[in-house]
This record gives structure tokens, sequence and C-alpha cells, in this order.
């Protein structure tokens, strides 16, 4: 069954960075297109970013765009975040997804997900 698996969270100062890893088994990665998403404390899902199977192309939120960057190692199997000038506003629990969101009642819906890692950004 589709397993990910993220890491690389933790407690970041504003204007700090960070990289998200996530480790995916299960399913053809090489194949898949791949999303990441975060829920922030009281707020619903909140799809932050996305990218081809081959990183033909990536997709970004208007909040991250400019400031994170999406990438995949279809060789080892992982995608990943990385995360610069953080703000306040990115603390959440972050979620790698297999595929494209799908939008449900407006709001994005992944049929696989992994546990989350927690991103705190705080002075």
């Amino acid at each position: 069954q589709v397993q990910l698996v993220e890491s690389g969270g933790g407690l970041a100062q504003p204007g700090g960075s960070l990289r998200l890893s996530c480790a995916a088994s299960g399913f053809t990665f090489s194949s898949s297109a791949m999303s990441w998403a975060r829920q922030a404390p009281g707020k619903g899902l909140e799809w932050v970013s996305g990218i081809y199977s081959d990183s033909s192309d990536t997709y970004y939120a208007a909040s991250v765009k400019g400031r994170f960057t999406i990438s995949r190692d279809n060789a080892k199997n992982t995608l990943y975040l990385q995360m610069n000038s953080l703000e306040p506003e990115d603390t959440a629990l972050y979620y790698c997804a297999k595929d494209w969101p799908t939008l449900v009642d407006g709001h994005p819906r992944f049929a696989s997900w992994g546990q989350g890692t927690q991103v705190t950004v705080s002075s």
C-alpha cells in the first residue's frame, strides 16, 4: 500500500529555513505527481505545492511562491520542500501527498497522504 513518511520539520525563527523530505513507497513514485499540503491550527487543509512526475513543472500557492521550492529525486523515491524566508504564518503540520488534490466543497483532498511533520516558526 502507499506509504509516505515526512521528516525535517522543527522549530525555525522568522526568516529562517527548513527542508522537508518525504520518503515514498508502495507505488511507482516516478510515475506519480506529488504534492505538499499543510494544516495550521484551527484551519482547514491548504495545498502548498505540486510537481509533475518528471519534474517538468511545479506549482505553488500564492502564500508560498518565491519562498518555497518543491523538488524530487525519483532514484531515491523522495520528495522535498525547501522552505526559505519562513514566516510565523507558515506554522502548520505539513503533509506529503500522492497526486494532485481534488476539491471537495472547496477544500483540497488527497487519496493518500502521510502522517505529517510539524513546522513551527517563532522567535
